[in-house]
C-alpha cells in the first residue's frame, strides 16, 4: 500500500514538474487557448477608439452547455452573428446573459474590448 500511495505521489510530481516546465518555456500571451476574437465591426470599433472583442469561449464552456447560447442566441457560424453594443444593451446577442442579473453588465468596456486591431486582411492601405 506504501509503494502505491509512494508511486502516485511520483506520478502527480511528474506531471506537476511537466506542467510548470510547459509553462515556463511557452511564450506568455494576454489570451488563452479557445479564446474568439471579434473584430467584425471593425469601422465602428475604430470609432469608438476600442479595441478588438476577446470572448473567452473556454471559459463560458466550462459552465455551461452548448445549448446554453446555441442555436437559440448564437449561430455556430463564424460571421454569422451581428453583434452590436445596441443589441447588447437591448438584452440580445450577450446582453441576454450579461445583464447585471446573470453576469455582470457591459459597462466597463476593456473587460470584452481587450486585443489589439489589428490591420484587416483585405485591407492593403491600411498595412
Amino acid at each position: 500500500m506504501t509503494t502505491v500511495k509512494f508511486a502516485c505521489r511520483g506520478m502527480f510530481g511528474l506531471v506537476f514538474v511537466g506542467v510548470l516546465l510547459m509553462a515556463a518555456f511557452s511564450v506568455v500571451e494576454a489570451r488563452e487557448y479557445g479564446d474568439i476574437v471579434m473584430d467584425s465591426t471593425r469601422d465602428s470599433m475604430e470609432k469608438a477608439d476600442v479595441g478588438a472583442v476577446v470572448f473567452p469561449h473556454w471559459f463560458h464552456r466550462i459552465r455551461y452547455k452548448c445549448k446554453v447560447c446555441h442555436e437559440k442566441i448564437f449561430v455556430m457560424r463564424k460571421g454569422a452573428n451581428n453583434i452590436s453594443m445596441a443589441d447588447i444593451m437591448e438584452g440580445d446577442a450577450c446582453g441576454a446573459c450579461h445583464n447585471g442579473q446573470i453576469a455582470w453588465e457591459p459597462l466597463e468596456c476593456k473587460r470584452c474590448h481587450s486585443a489589439e486591431l489589428m490591420p484587416a486582411a483585405n485591407d492593403a492601405s491600411k498595412q
